[in-house]
């Protein structure tokens, strides 16, 4: 089964024509669409919106505007790519539709952060049965260990590496309530995470999404999870606190950057004993 948390556009990844790319206005026959080069089967127009979308995307990509800091206003940026503000405003409602930035009324519109409190456990879909999340307090964190690895077949070709190159392993139990409930298994691109340590990850106060976006510029904008039903082994059970073989959810995730780049994978072992996966479809 295969969960997707996203409002996902082709958008995201499509470049836009060239003449947006520098700014320049539309010719008149081009107000509502543009040629792309699409291949055979996809859709051979793009609305002027998801034009501006993607500007506005590879300007966050580029880091012109940090998370947390306001992007210009709808007039600014109508003006910068010489479009309409109904244009403009379009574009940003599907990009916070999309969870890339937030309105605020009457301050404008913000960079998203996974450090901000509503949005920092945005990917973490286990809730306890009893009471809700806010209530249980966050996660505490035990590193298991931390190390550079070369990546394997499977590690590879889920982060779009070659077999061999250079990814952070981690390996971590999270407590709720003081109950071992998650142990993760967690793969990162070694060049994107510089000196990420066991040390680093221990002493971050916030989630791992916050600590990626802070402090090694790489913010995760979307995710994809495959669950199954698996038996604990016997050294995942001593570290859970659970009998060998009692039943777990399997949670493999890989999460995303801007453009679709994949930036994790996590592979997490999750007991349902006192919680439960909770994902809302629309």
């Amino acid at each position: 089964m295969i969960s997707h948390f996203h409002g996902h556009s082709s958008a995201c990844t499509a470049c836009p024509p060239a003449h947006a790319m520098s700014h320049t206005p539309p010719s008149s026959a081009e107000a509502g669409t543009a040629a792309s080069s699409a291949s055979p089967g996809t859709p051979a127009f793009s609305p002027l919106y998801q034009q501006i979308k993607g500007l506005i995307l590879q300007s966050l990509q580029a880091g012109e505007w940090r998370p947390g800091e306001a992007i210009p206003s709808e007039m600014e940026l109508a003006a910068r790519f010489r479009v309409s503000q109904g244009t403009v405003r379009k574009a940003i409602d599907e990009l916070a539709a999309d969870n890339l930035v937030v309105r605020r009324q009457g301050k404008g519109t913000f960079v998203a952060t996974h450090a901000e409190q509503q949005v920092q456990y945005r990917f973490l879909r286990l809730l306890p049965d009893q009471g809700d999340a806010n209530e249980e307090g966050p996660a505490q964190r035990r590193i298991i260990e931390c190390k550079r690895v070369r990546a394997s077949a499977d590690v590879a070709r889920a982060l779009a590496l070659r077999t061999g190159d250079s990814v952070i392993q981690a390996r971590r139990v999270l407590d709720f309530a003081g109950t071992p409930t998650i142990l993760e298994d967690i793969w990162l691109p070694g060049s994107a995470f510089k000196g990420l340590s066991a040390q680093h990850m221990a002493n971050y106060p916030g989630p791992a999404y916050a600590m990626y976006e802070l402090d090694f510029g790489v913010r995760m904008v979307r995710a994809e999870e495959k669950l199954r039903a698996v038996l604990a082994d016997a050294q995942q059970a001593q570290w859970l606190g659970i009998d060998c073989h009692t039943p777990l959810l399997s949670v493999e995730r890989i999460a995303y950057t801007y453009n679709d780049v994949p930036m994790e994978l996590r592979r997490g072992l999750y007991r349902t004993d006192t919680h439960h996966y909770h994902n809302t479809l629309n």
